[in-house]
């Protein structure tokens, strides 16, 4: 299969297109709530969620790929699948997250994201990728998969403390302190007790630091872990 990025030049912007994915799946959590039962994590009921993502998965995909490219479905939909967690386990975490940023890379590599889509990747596209998991894990109550307690940034994300770190070089956009805001809605007690970690973060004289050490943990912590990139899938787009 060849790469024809320049044949999609007249597509719409891309933001857009991707926002009605996001849209569909969050709309079936609210169609299939959660059920009544004794235990806090892994609600049952996510597992019905996940057997409707499956099954309106490809339909997702060609909603916004060109002809020539549908094809390519059958790599990139594992990585859309796999980056709302694990229905199985009913858990999700920073492995899961990742499939988010490879399905991302694969449409770059397809053309069909291109550099000037690179702050709605993450702004736009990135952001309403994670509202919806906000909503799974407090609807659903999803099981951090891999979490270091406290002394972990956060029991399920990571790639959003990189993009809002980063934002916040230039002081853009406020992602990473709408993580921290998240931290302190779903942790009980005082900050530095829940979230060490992050606290002691807070003492870093500038945010180029924070930004360097957070893809310093991105890479020891998920893309370097055994237990992480042994599920992880390669194919055409990622070798």
């Amino acid at each position: 299969m060849a790469i024809k990025s320049s044949t999609h030049a007249t597509n719409p912007p891309l933001s857009p297109r991707l926002f009605p994915l996001s849209k569909s799946c969050g709309l079936w959590v609210d169609q299939i709530p959660p059920v009544q039962q004794s235990s806090r994590y892994g609600n049952t009921s996510y597992r019905t969620w996940h057997e409707r993502l499956t099954e309106n998965v490809e339909s997702l995909m060609l909603r916004f790929l060109p002809d020539d490219l549908k094809p390519s479905t059958v790599e990139i939909i594992s990585y859309f699948t796999e980056r709302f967690g694990n229905s199985s386990r009913i858990d999700y975490g920073t492995g899961h997250e990742t499939n988010f940023a490879a399905w991302l890379y694969c449409l770059a590599r397809m053309g069909i994201i291109k550099e000037e889509d690179y702050h709605a990747v993450v702004a736009r596209v990135f952001v309403k990728y994670l509202e919806l998991m906000k909503k799974l894990q407090l609807i659903y109550w999803l099981e951090p998969a891999g979490s270091h307690g406290v002394w972990g940034l956060d029991d399920y994300h990571l790639l959003p403390f990189i993009f809002g770190s980063s934002q916040l070089i230039d002081h853009n956009e406020y992602m990473y302190l709408s993580c921290i805001q998240f931290v302190k809605k779903v942790k009980k007690g005082p900050f530095a007790e829940h979230s060490p970690l992050l606290n002691d973060i807070s003492g870093v004289p500038n945010w180029n630091k924070v930004n360097t050490g957070m893809l310093k943990m991105y890479k020891a912590e998920v893309l370097e872990k055994v237990p992480i990139m042994q599920h992880f899938l390669f194919g055409w787009l990622i070798k």
